[in-house]
């Protein structure tokens, strides 16, 4: 199967996924769900960067090809990591229920979810984005979406240390 068909599949699915929970909680609650911070803003531009790399490396348009394994190998690697990222965002999305942001709203007090996915991590939708970037990375073998993988964890480390504060803050509790 041609690499761009699996990752336009997948991205459909994932963002499928995404913006269904924005508009149904959005209308369920009545308030808008995200937050207007420069990490939510930087993502946002991290993650365009990361579709245009992969629309150049679909179209071998990318420099940077870097061949560490057969590409039937790298295809099986990449559509296990990208099926598991599927899995934990769904996971996600179900069990923070209506306590789902987009971004940090500090204004909003939601309930800590510490159930389902939520009891082994804070942050399991990043960890979901971060199999997705390194799937497309392994499938398409490419420098350039390695290097933007390396960054993406940069930025989820740090967009964690502020999720942190404000849960913190909001629930008097320490989060681990």
């Amino acid at each position: 199967m041609e690499s761009w068909i699996i990752i336009l599949v997948h991205l459909i699915i994932f963002q499928g996924m995404f913006i269904t929970k924005n508009i149904t909680l959005g209308r369920k609650i009545k308030k808008k769900i995200r937050g207007k911070n420069i990490e939510a803003t930087i993502s946002i531009i991290y993650y365009s960067l990361i579709i245009a790399a992969l629309s150049l490396s679909v179209f071998n348009l990318s420099f940077g090809k870097l061949q560490l394994t057969q590409d039937s190998t790298a295809t099986i690697a990449g559509i296990a990591l990208l099926i598991f990222s599927l899995i934990i965002s769904a996971a996600t999305l179900v069990d923070l229920g209506d306590s789902w942001r987009v971004g940090v709203l500090g204004d909003q007090a939601t309930e800590l979810v510490t159930s389902g996915i939520y009891r082994l991590t804070r942050n399991p939708y990043f960890i979901s984005y971060l199999l997705m970037f390194v799937g497309y990375t392994v499938i398409l073998q490419n420098l350039l979406l390695l290097s933007l993988t390396v960054i993406a964890i940069f930025f989820c480390a740090l967009y964690d240390i502020e999720r942190r504060k404000v849960l913190v803050y909001s629930t008097s509790q320490e989060i681990f």
